[in-house]
C-alpha cells in the first residue's frame, strides 16, 4: 500500500503547486483595481467586478491547504520508512588495484663501479 501512496501522494502534489502557481498568476494585483475605474472590463466578467477575485482567493487559500496537507503527508511518508542497516558506502562496489612495481632504469653499460663523487 506504502508503495502506490507515495508516488500517488506525490503526483498530486505537484499538481496543486502547479495549480497554486497558475492561480496566483491569474489574480489581479492590489494596484490593478484602479485600472478596473478606467473601463477594463473587470465588471463584465463571468464573476462580476469582485467575484473574480474573491473565488480566486478562495480556490488559492483552499489549493494552498492542500498543498500544506501533502507536504506533511509527504514528510510523514519519507520518514517512516525502515531504515537499512549499514553505511551507504556498502553498496558500492570496489575493486582491489594491485600497484604496479616501480620501475627502475636500467643501468648504462660501464658505469655500473663509476661513483658520482668521483670526477672523471
Amino acid at each position: 500500500m506504502e508503495g502506490i501512496l507515495f508516488p500517488a501522494l506525490l503526483t498530486v502534489h505537484f499538481l496543486v503547486a502547479l495549480s497554486v502557481i497558475g492561480l496566483v498568476l491569474l489574480q489581479h494585483g492590489k494596484g490593478a483595481d484602479m485600472g478596473a475605474a478606467f473601463g477594463s472590463g473587470a465588471s463584465g466578467s463571468l464573476f462580476g467586478a469582485s467575484g473574480s477575485a474573491n473565488f480566486l482567493s478562495r480556490t488559492t487559500a483552499v489549493l494552498a491547504a492542500v498543498f500544506f496537507l501533502t507536504s506533511l503527508s509527504l514528510t510523514y511518508l519519507a520518514s517512516s520508512k525502515p531504515k537499512q542497516s549499514g553505511s551507504v558506502m556498502d553498496t558500492v562496489k570496489t575493486e582491489s588495484v594491485v600497484p604496479a612495481p616501480a620501475a627502475t632504469p636500467p643501468a648504462a653499460p660501464g658505469n655500473e663501479s663509476k661513483s658520482k663523487d668521483i670526477p672523471n
